[in-house]
């Protein structure tokens, strides 16, 4: 998992495919972070991302339940249309938000 942290914010760049063989991974990765840095807000990048199962799913609302209790937020960046078409239809968009591109 690649990652970066600035202040209480960590931000996942999630790989090409979030699924069964890489989630557990993230999670084990994520709430250490979270618990070590004392993050409240995480940041689910998503620009290299083209496929998301339910364990992704699971991922976002365990993070989500994690940093809600201390009063943080989750959010999701770079989602392409298929991504954010997943992100709605699973429901996980009433718990965070996702930021749109601007466009130039």
């Amino acid at each position: 998992m690649q990652y970066q942290v600035e202040e209480n914010c960590l931000t996942i760049f999630l790989p090409n495919e979030v699924d069964h063989h890489n989630a557990e991974d993230i999670r084990k990765e994520a709430d250490k972070v979270i618990e070590q840095k004392h993050i409240r807000y995480v940041i689910f990048d998503f620009e290299g991302t083209n496929f998301m199962d339910s364990s992704g799913i699971g991922v976002i609302m365990g993070r989500y339940r994690r940093v809600y209790l201390l009063g943080g937020e989750v959010w999701a960046v770079h989602a392409n249309e298929r991504m954010k078409r997943i992100l709605k239809m699973s429901g996980v968009t009433k718990i965070m938000q996702v930021f749109e591109e601007e466009k130039k």
